[in-house]
């Protein structure tokens, strides 16, 4: 590929990125405010760890940003109105709105913006027609859809994902004397897969279309005029929310490597986000896990802690709220040593027991949200959900259990698209249930599918 230069991260590609850079390295030295922007279905929950490495690495708290897209779901077809849906241009007025708000807030005359897949969508849209140009120093685009998911004739040719769009067409125009896609005066990185993000894939198996060719390569998320790198075997979430991908962004904002892409533990840590509920999902193939943003007041959570080995409750609620309009259901002072049950109850919900690894750090965004009982799994004595938001099972690349057994349900041997695996236990008798994958393990308890209960084991990392 010569127009849309690419470099496979590796030593020799990460000292070019200091270049790149003209932020402030020194330590003590003020840090321009980051805006995190989330993709298609998801939200500013999955930023967490990148959030956290940013500040083990000393980037002030203060000056990290992640919101909640009302609606962040895209269109099937972005020139007509969709319930539940937002256009490109909602989108974009969103995100307008809070960078806004940010230099507000702050006083930055700029700010840096981070996107991962239709978050980068947003981001250039808002750069290019929405006046952000002016007002955003450095982007950093993970696993976006560029040039499109699939360029099929007759297939959703106007909605975002399309190659045919002429939303996309006007993203990727040619600007100044070089014809790149980027707009200039704004610092761009991509981070995109060699091969495994579903996302970009010459086959349309993701997409529900197997065997169709989707018009797509492997390259799709680089963009010429941008600094593009290839993280090696990250899934499509993994392009943002990785160590590698936390690395990359960081040396292209300072010109140097973190000192670590570990989490730096905390003594106190409080917690705090918000408890949203579901809408009903189309038919968009690139819907991720979360149909709305929106508050679900009135919901009722209780917070134990367990026993790390059983999942088992080890005394009383340590934490109970109703939830208000804003959604919120914390402060929560938490104990970074115990590893924690969330249980949600609202009418129209199963009652949800969400278990979740010890946190080392404190957040804003441990977003919260309860399941239904689809049809498929009303057969089940007990519902078991283990899901990874921020990355992607991938059974040839990852160390995985659950309930004993290697091979997760759902998850298929090869490639890297599925991100929950449901296990329906033939019993309803409590028992404990553990997850674990490449190291983070997950003990909750098993509770009766008829008495409307579900279990979630949620992955951090």
């Amino acid at each position: 590929m010569t127009q849309r230069r690419t470099l496979l991260l590796g030593a020799p590609a990460l000292l070019t990125l200091a270049a790149c850079s003209t932020m402030p390295a020194a330590p003590g030295a003020e840090r321009p405010p980051i805006v995190f922007v989330h993709g298609n279905g998801d939200s500013a929950a999955l930023w967490q760890t990148t959030v956290w490495r940013f500040e083990s690495n000393g980037w002030p708290r203060e000056r990290l940003f992640a919101f909640d897209q009302p609606m962040p779901l895209a269109r099937d077809d972005d020139t007509r109105a969709q319930p539940g849906r937002s256009s490109t241009a909602e989108s974009m007025a969103f995100l307008a709105e809070r960078v806004d708000a940010v230099l507000r807030e702050t006083g930055a005359p700029s700010v840096v913006l981070v996107g991962n897949s239709r978050g980068g969508n947003t981001i250039r849209h808002y750069v290019q027609s929405g006046g952000g140009a002016a007002k955003v120093s450095h982007v950093v685009l993970g696993g976006n859809p560029a040039h499109g998911i699939w360029n099929i004739p007759g297939h959703l040719e106007q909605n975002e994902f399309s190659a045919r769009s002429d939303f996309l067409a006007q993203l990727n125009a040619p600007k100044g004397p070089n014809g790149d896609e980027v707009t200039p005066g704004v610092r761009w990185l991509t981070l995109r897969s060699d091969t495994n993000d579903k996302y970009a894939q010459p086959d349309g198996v993701w997409i529900g279309r197997p065997g169709t060719p989707t018009g797509i390569g492997f390259d799709g998320p680089a963009l010429r005029g941008a600094r593009n790198l290839v993280l090696p075997r990250v899934d499509h979430r993994e392009t943002s929310f990785s160590p590698a991908a936390f690395a990359a962004t960081w040396e292209f904002l300072t010109g140097a490597p973190p000192r670590s892409t570990a989490i730096a533990p905390e003594a106190r840590v409080v917690l705090d986000g918000r408890l949203t509920g579901l809408g009903l999902v189309g038919t968009d193939p690139s819907s991720g896990a979360f149909a709305n943003n929106l508050a679900l007041a009135g919901a009722q959570l209780a917070v134990y802690a367990t026993d790390p080995a059983t999942g088992a409750r080890t005394g009383a609620p340590a934490w109970r709220k109703t939830i208000g309009a804003d959604g919120r259901w914390g402060p929560f002072a938490a104990d970074p040593r115990v590893a924690y049950e969330f249980e949600i109850t609202a009418p129209g919900y199963a009652t949800t027991h969400l278990y979740r690894s010890p946190f080392p750090r404190s957040s804003r965004i441990v977003n919260l949200r309860p399941e239904r009982i689809a049809a498929a799994d009303r057969d089940a004595k007990a519902l078991v959900i283990f899901t990874r938001p921020r990355g992607y099972f991938d059974a040839e690349r990852d160390t995985m259990r659950l309930n004993g057994q290697a091979r997760l349900p759902g998850v298929p041997p090869r490639g890297a698209g599925v991100a929950s695996a449901r296990l329906k236990l033939a019993s309803e008798a409590p028992r404990s249930i553990v997850g674990e994958f490449n190291g983070e393990r997950i003990a909750g308890q098993s509770w009766p599918a008829a008495q409307g209960h579900v279990t979630v084991l949620e992955l951090t990392y």
